[in-house]
C-alpha cells in the first residue's frame, strides 16, 4: 500500500469532513472527499484521523465515504493568464466553468487556473549557458497592453539554463532546462506553482517610504497608505466600504491591482465583475482590467472557501511583487474570512476566545497582513516590488471594539475610520478625520520634487487638520449659544473648517473630473482655502464683519474649484487674485 493511503470518513458536520485511515498525511495537505471529489484541505491530526475543512457544499455526504489524500499543500498556479482572470477562492476560472457548466457550479469541478490551450509569445532575456538562481528573470510575455509579463526562476532550482528560444508556448510546455549541480535537469515552463500558505520569499525587506497616491483627497492630504504599506477599512453597512474599495482599485498608482470579495454579498460582487470589464484605466485609457484579477467569494458560497480566497488573492499579488510590480491587493472584507475561521473552529470543538472567535485570529491576521511590504525581489535583474494590502472590516453594528477589528488595528499602519453619520448626511467618501490615522504621513513629503512644495503640503495638512480639531472643540459651544457669541477669529476658524469638510473632503466618485484628484492639485485646492482663511483674518483685524466675509462670492469659485481639470490649474491661482481683490473691497469699505 502506498504512503499516502485512502481514508474513511466517520463524520460530517457543515464543511467539516473528519477521516480514519489517513495515515502519512501532513497538515494542510489538499484532499478529495467522496465519490464527488470534493476538494479540501486538512487542519487537524490526531494519528490517522484527520479533520478536513471542505470548500464546497457537503450535503449528501455521509460516513463510509471514501477520502483521497493528494499528498500536496493548497496551491496556485502562476503564469501568463492571471491578469484578466475572473477566479472563485480556489483559483477555479469562473468564466471557464460558466461557459462548460452554466450558471451553477458542480460540485468537484475541476479546471486548471490557467488555460493550457492558448499559446504566448515569450522572449528570451537570458542567453544560454548562463549560470540561473531562483527568482531571476530568464524572459518575458506580452500579456497584455498594459503588463509585462516576466518569467522567473521557480524557488529551489539554480545551475546552467539551455535551450531558450524565442517562440510561442502554452504555459505547461518546456521552454529551457536548467542543469543542476547534481547533474539532473530541471523543466523550466512559463508557469510554476506556489503553496498559498508560504509567503514568497525575498533578498530583502525595505522601509515602506513611499506614498501610494490613491487620488481621494482624504486619504492622500491627511491618511496615506504607503507603497508596501497596510490599512484597515471598518465601518457599519452603508457607510461606504466596498465604494472606497472600488476607487482605490480603479485609481491607485499601481502596476497590478487583485481584487478579493471574501464573503461578501452576491449584488456587490456582481457590480465588480460588471462594472470592472467596463472601466477605462485612468492613465492609459485601456480597459481597467488589462491590469486586474479578481477574486469572487459571495456569502451563499461555502464557509471554508472565504479562507482559501484570502490566501489565494495574497499569493496571485507575491507573484507579480516578485517581478518588480507595485501591487496592491483589496480584501472586501476580512470580517467574513474571520467568521470562516470561526465556523470551523467551533465544528472543531476548539476552545473559544472573545466573540466566539478563534484563540488564533490575531496570529492569522497578522501573518496575513505582514506578507505585505516593499522588498528587493530575490534573483537578478535586480529590481524592487512593493505590495500593498488594504482590508475592508465590517464589524456587526459598526462596533470598533470588535475582535476583528482590534486584531487588525494592532498590525496595520493606516486606519481609515468610516462613520455611519458622515454616510447619512451625504458626505463620501465617510472617512472620519478625528479617529482615522496613518503612520506612514511623514513620507508624503517624498511625492513633491520641489522642497518648497512638498514643505507647503506638510504645513498645509497640519494647519488644516488643527482647523477640523478646532471645529469639533466649538461646535457644542454654537449649539448652545449661536455662532454670533463667539469670536470673530473662531467664526472664520468655523468657516473655514466647513470648507475643508464640504470644499476638500467631500468628493463624489460618479463626477469625470471629481474622482480623482493629483497631489499638485490636491496642494493648490487646500491652499487656496487656507488663502481665504488667511486673508480672512488679516481683514478681520482691520474691522472686517465676519459675515462679509462670508457672503464674498468667491466662496462659490472655491467650493467649485474641485470641477477645475487637471490641464486648467491656472484658474485656481486666478481664484487667489480673485480673493484679494474682493477682500481688498471690504477694506475699502472700512
Amino acid at each position: 500500500m502506498s504512503e499516502l493511503q485512502a481514508g474513511k470518513i466517520v463524520k460530517v458536520a457543515g464543511p467539516l469532513v473528519v477521516a480514519e485511515g489517513m495515515a502519512g498525511a501532513k497538515m494542510y495537505d489538499v484532499v478529495r472527499v467522496s465519490k464527488h471529489n470534493l476538494i479540501g484541505e486538512i487542519v487537524e491530526l490526531h494519528g490517522d484521523r484527520a479533520s478536513i475543512q471542505v470548500y464546497e457544499d457537503t450535503v449528501g455526504i455521509g460516513p463510509g465515504e471514501i477520502v483521497i489524500n493528494t499528498g500536496a499543500p493548497l496551491s496556485v498556479e502562476l503564469g501568463p493568464g492571471l491578469i484578466e482572470s475572473i477566479y472563485d477562492g480556489i483559483q477555479r476560472p469562473l468564466d471557464e466553468l460558466y461557459k462548460s457548466q452554466g450558471s451553477f457550479i458542480e460540485r468537484g469541478a475541476t479546471l486548471p487556473g490557467l488555460r493550457r490551450d492558448k499559446k504566448w509569445h515569450f522572449v528570451p532575456t537570458v542567453s544560454n549557458g548562463t549560470k540561473v538562481q531562483q527568482g531571476d528573470i530568464v524572459g518575458q510575455v506580452q500579456e497584455t497592453t498594459l503588463l509585462l509579463h516576466k518569467i522567473m526562476i521557480p524557488f529551489g532550482i539554480e545551475g546552467i539554463i539551455n535551450g531558450l528560444n524565442e517562440g510561442d508556448y502554452t504555459v505547461d510546455q518546456v521552454i529551457a532546462k536548467v542543469k543542476k549541480q547534481d547533474g539532473s535537469d530541471a523543466d523550466i515552463m512559463l508557469m510554476q506553482k506556489w503553496p498559498v500558505r508560504q509567503p514568497r520569499p525575498s533578498a530583502k525587506r525595505l522601509a515602506p517610504d513611499k506614498i501610494l497616491q490613491t487620488g481621494q483627497r482624504v486619504i492622500d492630504t491627511f491618511f496615506p497608505i504607503a507603497k508596501g504599506g497596510t490599512a484597515c477599512v471598518p465601518g457599519p453597512f452603508g457607510t461606504g466600504k466596498t465604494v472606497v474599495q472600488h476607487q482605490l482599485a480603479k485609481w491607485v498608482d499601481a502596476d497590478v491591482v487583485v481584487y478579493v470579495g471574501c464573503g461578501e454579498r452576491g449584488n456587490e460582487m456582481t457590480d465588480v465583475l460588471t462594472e470592472f470589464p467596463e472601466l477605462k484605466d485612468p492613465r492609459s485609457g485601456e480597459p481597467l482590467m488589462m491590469r486586474s484579477v479578481l477574486i469572487a467569494n459571495t456569502s451563499d458560497m461555502p464557509v471554508a472557501a472565504r479562507e482559501a480566497s484570502v490566501y489565494t488573492g495574497i499569493t496571485l499579488a507575491e507573484y507579480f511583487r516578485d517581478m518588480g510590480y507595485t501591487v496592491a491587493i483589496m480584501a472586501d472584507s476580512t470580517s467574513r474570512w474571520a467568521e470562516a475561521m470561526r465556523e470551523i473552529s467551533t465544528r472543531l470543538e476548539e476552545m473559544p476566545a472573545e466573540e466566539g472567535y478563534p484563540a488564533y485570529l490575531g496570529a492569522r491576521i497578522a501573518s496575513f497582513y505582514e506578507r505585505s511590504g516593499r522588498v528587493e525581489c530575490a534573483g537578478s535583474p535586480q529590481r524592487q516590488g512593493a505590495l500593498s494590502i488594504i482590508g475592508a472590516v465590517s464589524p456587526p453594528g459598526g462596533d470598533l471594539s470588535d475582535s476583528v477589528v482590534q486584531a487588525t488595528l494592532h498590525v496595520v499602519k493606516v486606519f481609515w475610520s468610516l462613520q455611519a453619520r458622515l454616510a447619512q448626511q451625504r458626505h463620501f467618501p465617510a472617512i472620519d478625520w478625528l479617529t482615522s490615522y496613518s503612520f506612514y504621513k511623514q513620507y508624503l513629503a517624498g511625492c513633491f520634487e520641489n522642497k518648497h512644495e512638498a514643505d507647503e503640503m506638510m504645513e498645509l495638512s497640519k494647519v488644516s487638520m488643527g482647523l477640523l480639531e478646532k471645529e469639533s472643540e466649538l461646535i457644542e459651544i454654537v449649539r448652545l449659544v449661536g455662532a454670533e457669541s463667539i469670536s470673530a477669529a473662531d467664526q472664520m476658524a468655523l468657516e473655514t473648517a466647513k470648507s475643508i469638510r464640504e470644499d476638500y473632503l467631500h468628493q463624489n466618485a460618479y463626477h469625470k473630473v471629481d474622482t480623482h484628484t493629483s497631489l499638485d492639485k490636491q496642494r493648490n485646492m487646500l491652499g487656496t482655502i487656507l488663502y481665504f482663511h488667511e486673508k480672512g483674518l488679516e481683514a478681520i483685524d482691520k474691522g472686517a464683519e465676519p459675515k462679509d466675509i462670508f457672503a464674498l462670492a468667491v466662496r462659490e469659485d472655491i467650493a467649485r474649484a474641485k470641477y477645475i481639470p487637471e490641464d486648467e490649474k491656472e484658474k485656481l491661482n486666478a481664484i487667489r487674485n480673485t480673493i484679494d481683490d474682493q477682500i481688498g473691497s471690504l477694506y475699502a469699505i472700512v
